[in-house]
């Protein structure tokens, strides 16, 4: 039995060493394709916009309102270092994706999921997604600023809102986000000044020249503003700001 199995093992041997020779001696064809692969596409798509949201997030949400105000808030109380710049920007980001995430599912399902699934190519999921877009940016956009950009354009007036394009309400949504904060955070500002010129006042005419106002105001001004329960106002402003 084992000189059976014994040449059952050199046939197969064999067998096996004269294909494994036939192969190497015929020529071997490798085919390389250079087309991207459409599984990829979206992936590379995906990843262009991941670089571009830091930029998106500045320019098409409400979070350059809240980050200016927020300044405007600290600027006032004369805080160096509470609240740090890192918790402001941590609660305006949250704030605004609390106030965007109607928007953002929106334009998902409108236009980004269809195109992942392969519906809509990359042409008509911007332009199922353009409308999504427009309707934020255009009820918060003073006309005023948008007829600054038509001024440098050679584009025609539009007769409705769905006829301005994003290159155009984009920057004129930012400039209106502009203006729309810095009046907010002089309104948070100027009851912080008007404390600050009372305590220098007052100081004066007690003599007290040489006893720094900002001493003096800066517990009245975190009194009042915690009195007043500043930070749940201030927030409900701003979220009622952006909900028109």
């Amino acid at each position: 039995m084992l000189s059976r199995l014994t040449t059952t093992l050199g046939v197969s041997l064999a067998s096996l060493s004269y294909s494994a020779t036939v192969w190497a001696a015929e020529p071997q064809t490798v085919t390389l394709s250079t087309e991207p692969s459409p599984s990829m596409i979206p992936l590379v798509v995906i990843f262009g916009l991941m670089s571009l949201l830091p930029a998106l997030v500045l320019t098409t949400t409400c979070f350059t309102r809240f980050v200016i105000v927020f300044s405007f808030l600290k600027t006032g109380l004369g805080t160096q270092g509470a609240p740090p710049n890192q918790v402001l920007v941590g609660l305006a980001l949250f704030m605004t994706a609390f106030v965007m995430a109607p928007v953002a599912t929106e334009m998902y399902e409108t236009a980004g999921n269809p195109y992942m699934q392969g519906a809509l190519d990359e042409a008509e999921a911007y332009a199922a997604a353009e409308p999504v877009a427009r309707k934020w940016l255009l009820p918060r956009t003073r006309p005023e600023d948008l007829a600054l950009f038509y001024d440098y354009t050679s584009d025609p007036r539009p007769e409705t809102a769905d006829d301005v394009p994003l290159r155009i309400a984009v920057p004129a949504y930012i400039l209106s986000e502009l203006r729309t904060a810095f009046q907010m955070g002089l309104l948070v500002l100027l009851p912080f000044l008007v404390i600050d010129l009372v305590a220098a006042t007052v100081l004066s005419s007690l003599g007290m020249v040489m006893l720094p106002p900002t001493l003096v105001s800066l517990p009245i001004k975190l009194l009042v503003f915690v009195m007043a329960d500043g930070w749940n106002v201030l927030v409900m402003s701003l979220l009622r700001g952006v909900a028109t």
